[in-house]
């Protein structure tokens, strides 16, 4: 009878160990949050290559009115990121004013800050608002923010600092 309730006791206890982590997994054990992650990096990045804005030139979105494509030739190193330019001269404008060329929330799509989530913008899919430059995931998102920016941004900008803590540095 004693070897009966020896097995019971370690089936019992996987069996709860079980539960517990199914429910931590779910959403928390007695009121204990779910661990959040980090989820990606402060500056959106190329997974393939590590460059910021997937190698395209951020002053040239202000000069040419369009993506272009910066050269390795002309690189600058800029919010733990790597950043190409075209030409010298537009990597010594990034560098005297980053923050100006520097897309805004980090090239993250500001409707999604706006939410409270990182959602990474696509460099093709872009807008200069009041001197500014925003990356969206999508045409989609882009439309919709053109429909209130105002609202958006003023969402996004409560938002940011929320979004920022859970990315990596």
């Amino acid at each position: 009878m004693m070897a009966v309730a020896q097995k019971r006791k370690p089936r019992i206890a996987l069996r709860a160990l079980s539960v517990a982590i199914a429910g931590a997994l779910l959403g928390g054990i007695a009121g204990v949050p779910k661990p959040s992650a980090a989820t990606t990096e402060r500056v959106v990045t190329n997974y393939r290559t590590g460059l910021a804005l997937s190698g395209y030139d951020p002053v040239g979105y202000f000069t040419a009115s369009k993506p272009v494509i910066g050269s390795a030739k002309f690189e600058a190193s800029f919010a733990g990121a790597t950043w190409r330019f075209a030409n010298a001269g537009n990597r010594a404008a990034f560098l005297d004013d980053p923050e100006i060329y520097a897309p805004v929330f980090g090239g993250y799509d500001p409707t999604g800050v706006a939410r409270g989530v990182a959602v990474p913008g696509h460099p093709e899919v872009w807008l200069i608002i009041n001197a500014r430059l925003y990356l969206f995931h999508e045409p989609k998102t882009r439309d919709a923010f053109l429909k209130t920016p105002d609202a958006y941004l003023a969402a996004a900008k409560r938002q940011w600092a929320t979004v920022q803590s859970t990315l990596v540095e």
